[in-house]
């Protein structure tokens, strides 16, 4: 995911939609809007999504029939390249426990009630997304670093190396002094 996603907002009011946008301008981020839950899966699809800021009730295009905010989790989850995005549900209703329940059993990260306060949400988005840019980048790390130790395996296996340039250019070539100096010993 590119370090430019965006906060997915989704809600079928857009009142709603222009008051999040609103509460959510001052951190300086990208953000994107979708009035139907089939409009935000195919947002979040296109892999360009930092974190869903996600209607419970929002109806599906095709009417309250449509998967909700809920379903859209639920798809999300079943989804590698979708399963670690942090989704706020937000919610009109009062305290529910079975709601509460389904959406963290899902892995929600929170559950906001509204009427919603913008600062509270604000801090909750700016950390959700900042941990979620910096597990991205440790985990593009991990894989830059697997690669290059199969690389030097490899490199190992078909036997001595010549000097190779070093990453910065200014520090000189250095030889594989650890396997010449082995070599040495042996003969």
């Amino acid at each position: 995911m590119p370090s430019d996603a965006e906060i997915l907002i989704v809600d079928d009011h857009q009142h709603t939609l222009y008051a999040l946008e609103h509460a959510l301008a001052p951190l300086g981020l990208r953000l994107g809007r979708a009035t139907t839950s089939d409009e935000a899966l195919k947002q979040v699809l296109r892999g360009r999504v930092g974190l869903l800021l996600l209607d419970v009730s929002a109806p599906g295009a095709y009417g309250p029939d449509g998967p909700d905010g809920l379903d859209v989790v639920r798809c999300i989850r079943r989804l590698e390249q979708t399963r670690h995005i942090p989704v706020v549900l937000l919610t009109g209703a009062g305290p529910d426990r079975e709601l509460a329940a389904a959406a963290y059993g899902l892995g929600v990260a929170d559950l906001v009630r509204a009427p919603v306060d913008p600062w509270a949400l604000r801090t909750k988005v700016r950390h959700l997304y900042a941990a979620h840019q910096r597990t991205l980048a440790l985990e593009r790390e991990v894989r830059e670093l697997r690669a290059l130790v199969a690389d030097r395996a490899q490199d190992e296996e078909r036997g001595p190396r010549a000097a190779r340039p070093h990453p910065d250019g200014r520090v000189p070539p250095q030889r594989d002094t650890l396997r010449t100096a082995t070599t040495q010993d042996r003969t």
